[in-house]
């Protein structure tokens, strides 16, 4: 009987130690799950640069639609074809019609219905529709622009822009206040961004001249977002946008990215150079990405 006692305490304590093992087994297999889960989470919240990306395009459309729209003006006599070849935004397929019969001036630029290649290597499709109550120099005039139908690259823009002359600033430069509110449906069913900016566009190079080619802008200013799976994010310029009238592309500044519950972001559009590349730096990494 005493050796039958033995033998059943240290089956009891074989069976209680398995279990024992058997617990802390899978305790460790769930840390360890739950550690890689932690590790690919961070992985993707240092690594994406889809908020910066939104951004830029958003920023990138609404910069060339004040653009687009100064040109269409140069251009317009009445009812024309846009002058095609020695245009920097618009080819051969856009329509002008500027009426300056009574005041809010309108100016529609329409790129019809099917995608027309613009000499900025971009396609739109659809209209813009620019109101006016001043010339473009003068101190108060206040410019609107909307949208019917119309695309950037299948992308499809709605909402609308008001830029306002608030003539000289103290270095004697004309700045205009810019206030943007917009919903991008991005294209192949990719969701819808909203974007909101409030901007100050510094004229700072080209208003001595009536050629639009040497015209240079610094854009300060703040604005924030909704991405297609609602997460948000605020930007806040701080190293001014240097805007080239004469390059596609933002070719210089620096914008602070703070998506909601994320690592900063800082987008930097480079030192200068008129191309489609800038970089993201997130937490000490920098990632390039390309302008759309």
């Amino acid at each position: 009987m005493r050796y039958a006692g033995v033998q059943t305490n240290f089956s009891l304590k074989l069976q209680i130690m398995k279990r024992f093992n058997l617990t802390t087994a899978l305790l460790a297999l769930i840390s360890f799950g739950l550690l890689i889960s932690s590790c690919k989470k961070d992985t993707v919240e240092t690594s994406d640069t889809s908020f910066s990306s939104d951004n830029a395009f958003a920023e990138s459309v609404f910069t060339n639609v004040s653009s687009i729209a100064d040109e269409a003006y140069e251009l317009s006599s009445g009812s024309l074809k846009s002058g095609g070849f020695g245009n920097i935004y618009l080819g051969d397929c856009a329509t002008l019609t500027l009426d300056t019969t009574s005041y809010p001036y309108e100016l529609i630029i329409d790129f019809g219905e099917v995608n027309c290649l613009g000499n900025d290597g971009r396609y739109r499709r659809g209209k813009i529709i620019v109101t006016f109550t001043g010339r473009y120099r003068s101190p108060g005039t206040v410019i609107t622009y909307g949208f019917d139908d119309y695309y950037v690259n299948d992308n499809k823009v709605d909402g609308t822009k008001v830029v306002t002359n608030m003539g000289p600033n103290d270095a004697g430069n004309l700045y205009y206040r810019i206030e943007v509110t917009a919903v991008i449906h991005k294209a192949n069913e990719g969701g819808t961004v909203s974007w909101n900016s409030t901007r100050q566009r510094e004229w700072v190079e080209g208003s001595d001249t009536y050629e639009m080619r040497d015209d240079v802008y610094l854009i300060t200013g703040i604005a924030s977002g909704i991405r297609p799976n609602g997460s948000t994010w605020e930007a806040e310029i701080v190293n001014a946008l240097r805007v080239e009238l004469n390059c596609r592309w933002i070719v210089k500044g620096t914008i602070n990215i703070q998506p909601e519950g994320r690592p900063l972001r800082i987008l930097d559009y480079g030192d200068g150079e008129c191309d489609n590349i800038a970089t993201v730096l997130i937490n000490g990494v920098t990632y390039t990405i390309y302008l759309h």
